[in-house]
């Protein structure tokens, strides 16, 4: 039985996350279990874009430094690492700017840590995988003799929620991420995806921050939203059913849990999970609030072929919304969209719809957050 522990921390002092963090750990055995004397360890933090921790987009820094610090007392050797996603190109002067905003920089240097900015990429077969044989992927996570995961708790307007199996996709170098919502616009096909990457980086310890979570339109765009809590295990599978069960998420609604559960690698009932520390009762967050625009209607994905699927998706899903009075021209929802369905026109974006993929990678990565989700009447009036 796979085991996940809960431990609560208030805020993101860093002795406080510390403490919390090791309780969380020790429940599961303590950082030897997972570390050993002279081992490099990739910190897989989410650094998903150039912003504060304040905006509670990415990993919060008091996590790294925390995490870094008991991987050394433990005799390891703490690299902490992501690439970014968007249109960028994955070298030093990016990941620069990255570390320093998102406050990676300060904790590595105070914990001791190395900032990765070997910006290698190389292609790795991968047999195992359902929907995809090759993954290509940042050399550190090759180099690393372990890896720990640290996810944020959010929701994420293409998979409902963004948690330990999600963070992984970091793992693919910058830009080409695009290439990967290209090939597999569907949701459920991405959730495959997303679930054969992880099961290759195979992380040996997943710490979550759910200190301070993401409700609404995230990932990037959302709410901040208290949940109060440091949650860690060996399982992520295991880790993203004990979260999104405290957020009033239900396994089917989750693409990526619900491909888990096929696959065999959860049941998706707390019930088969050893909770360790707090109960799930006990923190359980009732207003969580979950993404309010509806990305897939399940009800007909498995009962029509995939092409007529595609076609009332196309209709009745949501689409992205311009808001011209906030977009500031900068041209990264046009040159970060996957299927380059957004131009530029007298410095403003332009949407063709009949290109959109609904990956949302343009509300994702926007900085001013100058775009909303919306959806026709029809498929309100549908959903409601």
């Amino acid at each position: 039985m796979s085991r996940v522990s809960i431990v609560k921390c208030s805020n993101y002092e860093v002795g406080r996350v510390k403490e919390a963090i090791k309780k969380s750990i020790d429940h599961l055995g303590g950082m030897s279990a997972f570390v050993k004397p002279g081992e490099k360890v990739l910190l897989k933090v989410n650094l998903l874009m150039k912003r504060k921790p304040e905006k509670v987009t990415t990993t919060h820094p008091s996590l790294a430094q925390a995490l870094a610090e008991l991987v050394i007392e433990a005799g390891g050797k703490p690299i902490i690492g992501d690439s970014p996603g968007g249109h960028y190109f994955y070298n030093k002067k990016v990941l620069e700017g990255v570390y320093e905003t998102c406050g990676m920089k300060e904790a590595a240097e105070k914990s001791g840590a190395e900032l990765n900015y070997n910006t290698e990429m190389i292609d790795v077969p991968y047999p195992e995988g359902k929907i995809t044989k090759t993954i290509k992927t940042i050399k550190p996570v090759l180099e690393a003799d372990k890896i720990i995961n640290i996810p944020k708790i959010k929701t994420h307007m293409m998979t409902v929620y963004s948690g330990a199996v999600k963070n992984l996709f970091g793992i693919i170098p910058g830009g080409n991420k695009m290439d990967y919502h290209l090939r597999f616009e569907d949701v459920r096909d991405f959730a495959d995806l997303l679930i054969d990457i992880c099961s290759f980086a195979k992380p040996t310890l997943t710490v979550m921050d759910a200190v301070i979570g993401m409700e609404g339109y995230g990932p990037t765009s959302g709410n901040p939203k208290k949940v109060g809590l440091i949650m860690a295990s060996a399982d992520p599978f295991a880790l993203d059913v004990a979260a999104t069960n405290i957020i009033g998420l239900q396994p089917e609604q989750v693409p990526t849990i619900k491909k888990s559960i096929e696959r065999g690698l959860c049941t998706g009932d707390v019930k088969d999970i050893d909770i360790l520390g707090e109960t799930l009762e006990r923190v359980a967050v009732k207003d969580f609030k979950k993404p309010t625009v509806k990305v897939a209607l399940n009800f007909y994905n498995n009962a029509l072929p995939k092409p007529i699927v595609k076609a009332i998706n196309r209709m009745i899903k949501p689409k992205p919304r311009f808001k011209y009075d906030t977009c500031k021209s900068c041209a990264v929802c046009a040159k970060s969209c996957p299927p380059k369905a957004i131009e530029m026109k007298n410095g403003k974006p332009v949407l063709d719809l009949n290109k959109c993929i609904r990956c949302f990678c343009c509300h994702e990565l926007c900085h001013f957050e100058a775009i909303d989700i919306k959806r026709a009447w029809y498929a309100k009036w549908i959903l409601r």
